[in-house]
């Protein structure tokens, strides 16, 4: 059994009565789910021998997205299906962040913020990619939306394969040897068109905003071949958001987890009371429909 299903399961009434209002449909479907996963109450499957009368029933897992004990074999299909697809050139990995001040738009309307953010990095990169001559593009984008600490912290890695395929002399353009895109410009407009696209959607504001963030920060660097960025990505697309592993210790009041500390580079602790601990990984639950991987152009 999950250590974090296990501290679910042991909090969950509590967790209902001091979180009542912020917990969402789309919390309560993976808090079922993952109560439900591989236990007698889950549908099972029935495994017989071929040579003897021997059978067994086994609990189904549930499927959930969210889920720690799932997904371990869709991660391993996803990499196999990008390995497959992966070009021989060089590539890059893009990785534009929400700024800090826009954040909490993203956790009262995480749907909208995040489809939001998908076809406005993409359109950036495809305006880029013909303004440098380069054609056809092809790239994955794949939504994270946690920092370290597992605080909400909403970013978009996007693989890139440095060139791209022109048609009409149907042959591929080489992009400038370890240079793809300049982050400067890219933060420049990121900026632009995601203030451009909340003004213009239905359910998104700026009013509420106290202040407009000023610092946009979008990071582009050389990752070789593609394959070691395939593989990190690979470990947080499908699993759960903090691995079982990196819960130390709990007990009846507190969880503490760890995480390795960006600024330092070390192995932290962090200690939150239970119910708290709770919420601060149900938030990070995706609205049902929301696609977190997504490949365009060539990739796709």
């Amino acid at each position: 059994m999950s250590t974090f299903i296990e501290l679910l399961r042991q909090h969950h009434q509590a967790l209902e009565i001091q979180y009542s209002v912020k917990l969402t449909p789309d919390m309560r479907k993976a808090i079922y789910a993952m109560l439900m996963c591989k236990t007698p109450q889950q549908r099972q499957s029935l495994w017989a021998c071929d040579h003897c009368e021997h059978h067994d029933r086994m609990p189904l897992s549930c499927g959930h997205r969210n889920c720690p004990q799932c997904q371990q074999n869709t991660t391993s299909q996803w990499l196999a299906r990008q390995k497959a697809k992966r070009l021989p050139v060089e590539y890059f990995m893009a990785t534009f962040t929400l700024p800090f001040e826009l954040r909490p738009l993203a956790k009262s309307r995480p749907k909208a913020v995040y489809q939001l953010m998908f076809s406005v990095t993409s359109s950036i990169l495809k305006n880029f990619a013909t303004r440098q001559g380069l054609g056809d593009i092809g790239f994955t984008s794949v939504l994270h939306t946690h920092s370290r600490r597992r605080e909400l912290h909403p970013h978009l890695h996007i693989i890139v394969p440095n060139g791209g395929y022109d048609p009409k002399r149907k042959q591929w353009r080489k992009g400038k040897k370890g240079y793809l895109f300049n982050e400067f410009a890219l933060a420049k407009v990121w900026r632009a068109r995601v203030f451009e696209a909340i003004k213009k959607h239905p359910e998104l504001s700026l009013t509420t905003i106290k202040k407009l963030p000023t610092k946009w920060v979008v990071d582009c660097k050389k990752i070789g071949h593609g394959l070691p960025a395939l593989k990190y990505l690979s470990r947080y697309l499908y699993r759960g958001v903090l691995p079982d592993k990196d819960i130390i210790h709990y007990d009846q009041h507190n969880v503490t987890f760890r995480y390795k500390d960006s600024a330092t580079n070390k192995i932290t602790p962090r200690t939150l009371p239970t119910l708290k601990f709770l919420m601060l990984i149900l938030q990070h639950v995706l609205p049902k429909g929301l696609q977190r991987v997504r490949d365009y152009g060539l990739l796709s």
